[in-house]
């Protein structure tokens, strides 16, 4: 498992952020403070502060780089 920071800050972001990951079968989950939710869920993500950056963990061991390089428009 593989955690990064990430910034959210816009409505058209969340949506190509939600696109960027559906085309990997893993599993990645947003940690702010207490709440953890599913990083493909476009209504759970909305559900937390946009504000500031958010927690990414990814759970695989496999194709890291590939998907940070499709993550690379939203990391801090």
């Amino acid at each position: 498992m593989k955690t990064v920071q990430i910034s959210l800050n816009s409505i058209d972001k969340v949506k190509a952020f939600v696109n960027a990951i559906a085309q990997f079968e893993y599993d990645f989950d947003l940690i702010s403070g207490r709440y953890v939710i599913d990083a493909k869920s476009i209504m759970g993500i909305f559900s937390l502060d946009l504000s500031k950056p958010i927690e990414l963990a990814i759970h695989t061991e496999n194709d890291e780089n590939e998907i940070l390089e499709a993550l690379k428009p939203y990391l801090v």
